[in-house]
């Protein structure tokens, strides 16, 4: 199968130490290069700070001086090279549906760090786009591909811990920075469209396709015009219920809990293990305490794989529009 040829749209943090890494492991795609804004791109109708500018074209030498790669000295450059098939863009959330939408009507593939966009009318906007040119999108939830997901509900399946009763999910950390993105309403911060969309996600991977939202709340605080911490409840038409909690100003919790009839399984690093680190999960039957080793595994090198998939197969890509679509309902039903 031949290489999708993937390029950069900004050269942020996380692209430089978890996507250059996980790409030099796959087979299926290759780093072109990164590419960071020009002053009309970056600023806007603001008036640019040359220093600005001149600390991004650093960061995107960076990339080049560990991984090689073209330098792109503007986003449209990127999308207008010949040389590139698809955009991986890990800007803030808020400028994901200009870009990709940009990306999609220069014929390009798009893999869009999470979440998708910051609403589902410009999801679906962008899955319909990418529906009738015959394009890729993938959101990079990359927990979703860990084998532990699997061994964790085989457990379940198994009859050990009896009958669900209950999921518990929670997804939390302490407050960053204040000029973080995060914080920000203008760049599409508020803790359900970060760490809320986590506890989503897996909720909605263990209840199955009738899972919906039944129950919402969202918090702020004085400091922030974002929401902060926030919970909600998800059922399925088989009446089981999950339990979610998330927020970013918070202590740290990434946590799975399963009640069942004949006992409990709780585990952490649910949605957040590295390459190579190897989970556990509790199982707790009556006074009796069992570890159990869970499987290590590389997330992120599973969602670009995944993403190669959805750019080679329609039947794939199809499916990822509907699950990309599912997830941005399940967001917005939060939200209202």
């Amino acid at each position: 199968m031949k290489k999708v040829r993937i390029g950069i749209i900004c050269p942020s943090e996380i692209a430089f130490r978890r996507f250059l890494p996980a790409i030099q492991k796959c087979d299926c795609a290759e780093y072109i290069g990164v590419a960071h804004a020009d002053e009309k791109e970056w600023f806007g109708d603001r008036t640019p700070d040359p220093a600005v500018i001149a600390g991004e074209a650093k960061k995107a030498q960076s990339f080049a001086d560990v991984c090689g790669g073209t330098i792109f000295d503007s986003y449209e450059a990127l999308l207008s090279s010949p040389d590139v098939d698809a955009v991986y863009l890990p800007l803030p959330p808020a400028l994901h549906f200009r870009w990709a939408k940009a990306a999609l009507e220069h014929g390009k593939h798009i893999f869009l760090e999470k979440p998708s966009t910051t609403s589902e009318k410009d999801t679906k906007e962008l899955i319909d786009l990418a529906g009738a040119k015959g394009l890729a999108v993938h959101e990079n939830y990359m927990f979703a591909f860990h084998k532990q997901i699997g061994e964790i509900q085989d457990i379940v399946k198994s009859g050990r811990i009896g009958n669900v009763r209950l999921y518990r999910i929670a997804f939390g950390f302490p407050q960053r920075a204040k000029n973080d993105f995060r914080y920000n309403k203008a760049l599409g911060g508020g803790a359900l469209l970060d760490c809320g969309g986590y506890t989503l996600k897996l909720a909605a991977m263990l209840l199955g396709e009738t899972a919906r939202v039944v129950y919402s709340r969202l918090n702020d605080t004085p400091d922030f015009d974002v929401d902060i911490y926030g919970s909600a409840a998800m059922v399925n038409d088989g009446g089981v219920t999950a339990q979610i909690a998330f927020g970013m100003d918070n202590s740290y919790k990434c946590e799975l809990e399963v009640w069942g009839s004949k006992g409990f399984l709780r585990t952490g690093r649910i949605l957040t293990a590295p390459d190579g680190f190897e989970p556990t999960a509790e199982i707790t039957i009556g006074n009796e305490t069992e570890t159990v080793k869970l499987s290590a595994d590389d997330t992120f090198r599973k969602s670009i794989e995944h993403f190669c998939k959805c750019v080679a197969d329609e039947t794939a890509r199809k499916i990822n529009y509907e699950t990309i679509a599912r997830q941005a309902e399940l967001v917005d039903a939060v939200r209202n």
